[in-house]
C-alpha cells in the first residue's frame, strides 16, 4: 500500500515531486485495476500542484460524491454519463489542500446494498464490502494513498476491514455532505481510508482544520471490551482478532473493562433501518418515481417497503435514538474509548453481497467516530473498531494508532 505521511515527507524534503507522485498513481491503477474494479474513471491531465499540505497526494472519490472534472454517477444507469457542475464540498476542500481527486471510485448503486462489481484484492472471489467499495480495495490494492468513502450502516467500516486496511467514519457532520447523493440525511457521513491509522489522522486534520485529532492518546487509555451481544454473535475469527487487539492493547500500557451495552442500545439498534428506509424513501423518491424498474433489485425492494413506514414510525424510532445517544454520553463518562469487532468475520465468499453491517449501524446511528484497525494474521483480513465519545475523533484515531502499533509488536 502507498502511506500518505511517506510522500508528504518525501515531496518536503525534495526527493519526489507532487507531479511523480500523481503520474505513479495513475500507473499504479493502470497496472492493477484492471483485475479488481475499483476506479470507474480518472481526472484528466492536468498539472498537480506542487505547494499545499496535501501536495502529491492522489485521492479516490466515491461514486457518489461530486466532481466538476469526471461524471459522478451514483452507480446507477440513471445518472450514466452525469457532470455536476460544481465540486462537492469535500473535494473543494482536498483541491485547496493541494491534493488531486484523480478517480472517482465504485460504490454499489445509490450506497445501497446491491453490490458493485469490484472484487476483493486479497481474493477475487470474495467481496470488498460495501458500499464503498472501490475506495476501500483502490486503497488496500496500493492504487491510492487516501480516497473518500460514506457511511449510513457500515460502508466505511466494514470494507476497510474486509480489504484490510485503517478508515475512520467520523463523529456526524465533521466533514460536510454538499454534494454528496443522499440516502439518509440524519445518518450520511463522509469518511476516509489510508493504508495506516496514521495516515487517515493527518488526512482528517488537514481536511477538518483540526490540528487537535493527531494527539497523542492517554498514557493508560480506559477501554470497553464490547460483544453488542443484541447484534448476534460475530465468527469465531472475528472474536479471536478481538481478543488479539485487546490483550495486545493491554501490553501498551491500556486498561480494559467488559461493557454489556444496557437495554436502550438494543432498542436503538433495531430502529436503525426505520430512520434510514423512511428518509431514503424521500431522498430517492425521484428516481424512485420516475425509473423504478431502473434500480438494483435488493435497493428497490428495500424502497418499496419504505412505502409503508409512517412519520409515527420514524419519530419513534428517533426518539429511541436520541435516548441511546444520551446514555451513551454518560457511559463515555468512565471509559476512553470502545473496542468491538469491525464486522462479523472475514469478507465473505462471492460476490452477490457485500457482507453485514450489525456491528457498524448502532454507532452510526449514535453518531460518533469509529476507527477500523487491521489485525494482522493468516487469510483474509479482520479488523477491531475503536468508537469514541461525539465529538472525541482525535482520541479515537490515537486509540487506534496506539493498537495498531501494538499489534505490529506482537
Amino acid at each position: 500500500m502507498i502511506s500518505l505521511l511517506d510522500i508528504r515527507a518525501r515531496v518536503a524534503d525534495g526527493t519526489l515531486s507532487a507531479a511523480d507522485a500523481i503520474q505513479t498513481a495513475r500507473e499504479r491503477i493502470a497496472a492493477r485495476d484492471l483485475a479488481i474494479g475499483a476506479v470507474l474513471r480518472t481526472a484528466p491531465e492536468a498539472p498537480a500542484p506542487e505547494s499545499g499540505p496535501l501536495a502529491g497526494i492522489a485521492v479516490g472519490i466515491k461514486d457518489i460524491i461530486d466532481t466538476a472534472d469526471m461524471a459522478t454517477e451514483s452507480g446507477s444507469e440513471i445518472y450514466a454519463g452525469w457532470r455536476p457542475r460544481a465540486d462537492a464540498a469535500i473535494v473543494s476542500r482536498l483541491r485547496a489542500l493541494g491534493a488531486v481527486p484523480l478517480a472517482k471510485t465504485a460504490t454499489t448503486a445509490f450506497a445501497g446494498l446491491d453490490p458493485a462489481a469490484t472484487v476483493n484484492p486479497h481474493n477475487p472471489g470474495h467481496t470488498p464490502g460495501g458500499s464503498s467499495s472501490g475506495s476501500a480495495a483502490a486503497v488496500a490494492a496500493g492504487m491510492l494513498p487516501l480516497a473518500l468513502g460514506t457511511q449510513t450502516g457500515g460502508s466505511v467500516i466494514r470494507p476497510a476491514a474486509f480489504c484490510g486496511i485503517a478508515a475512520i467514519k467520523p463523529s456526524f457532520r465533521l466533514l460536510p455532505t454538499v454534494g454528496v447523493k443522499t440516502f439518509s440525511w440524519a445518518l450520511d457521513t463522509v469518511g476516509l481510508f489510508g493504508a495506516s491509522v496514521a495516515d487517515i489522522a493527518h488526512a482528517l486534520a488537514l481536511i477538518a482544520d483540526r490540528t487537535g485529532i493527531e494527539a497523542p492518546a492517554p498514557e493508560h487509555p480506559r477501554l470497553a471490551l464490547c460483544l453488542q451481544d443484541f447484534a448476534g454473535s460475530a465468527d469465531a475469527d472475528a472474536l479471536a482478532a478481538l481478543d488479539h487487539a485487546a490483550r495486545a492493547a493491554e501490553r501498551a500500557g491500556a486498561v480494559l473493562h467488559d461493557l454489556v451495552l444496557p437495554e436502550p442500545f438494543a432498542r436503538a439498534w433495531a430502529a436503525h433501518p426505520t430512520v434510514q428506509d423512511f428518509e431514503a424513501r424521500q431522498a430517492l423518491a425521484w428516481e424512485y418515481a420516475e425509473h423504478r424498474e431502473a434500480l438494483p433489485p435488493v435497493l428497490r425492494g428495500q424502497l418499496d417497503r419504505a412505502q409503508d413506514l409512517s412519520a409515527a414510525d420514524y419519530d419513534a424510532a428517533r426518539r429511541e435514538a436520541h435516548r441511546a445517544r444520551r446514555l451513551l454520553k454518560e457511559l463515555f463518562a468512565d471509559v476512553d474509548a470502545i473496542l468491538t469487532v469491525s464486522s462479523v468475520g472475514r469478507a465473505p465468499k462471492g460476490l452477490g453481497s457485500t457482507g453485514d453491517a450489525r456491528f457498524n449501524r448502532l454507532w452510526t446511528l449514535m453518531g460518533v467516530p469509529c476507527v477500523t484497525v487491521p489485525v494482522p494474521g493468516d487469510g483474509l483480513p479482520l479488523g477491531v473498531q475503536v468508537i469514541a465519545r461525539f465529538g472525541d475523533d482525535g482520541r479515537a484515531l490515537a486509540v487506534a494508532r496506539m493498537i495498531e502499533g501494538a499489534l505490529a509488536r506482537v
